[in-house]
């Protein structure tokens, strides 16, 4: 059996130091990483509600601004499912896919997701009150 000589223990401890401080710098930067796009989606909502405004004073849809926010909402289903946060990534998905074809989703199907903006909006902003506790 080998005997564990101070020298190797100290350099099992710088190691093990060296380990916890890169874990927590890791840490820092996926939380960073999931408060920037959780507000990404309230970010997104907003927008969303505006062109829909226009769509209803105006009656005219745009489908440049309509494919940009299929990409945008589809993006960020990507993003927030590659940091965990599937709820929310699911529900980004779906309002890409609507954005994309506007008659793919009946009413009930919509609203059995609760994808309207208010609600994910409200998800989005109870996901940052738990990251940042």
């Amino acid at each position: 059996m080998d005997i564990i000589t101070s020298e190797i223990l100290w350099e099992i401890l710088k190691h093990a130091k060296s380990w916890l401080a890169n874990l927590v710098r890791a840490s820092d930067k996926r939380k960073e990483q999931s408060v920037r796009a959780v507000r990404d989606v309230i970010i997104a909502s907003r927008e969303t509600a505006v062109y829909m405004r226009s769509i209803k004073e105006t009656g005219n849809r745009n489908h440049e601004t309509e494919a940009r926010l299929s990409t945008l909402w589809t993006g960020l289903g990507f993003a927030l499912q590659d940091i965990g946060i599937l709820k929310l990534a699911k529900r980004c998905e779906i309002r890409g896919k609507l954005w994309a074809n506007p008659t793919q989703y009946d009413q009930d199907f919509l609203e059995k997701a609760d994808v309207s903006l208010e609600s994910m909006e409200k998800l989005a902003n109870q996901i940052l009150v738990q990251i940042n506790r």
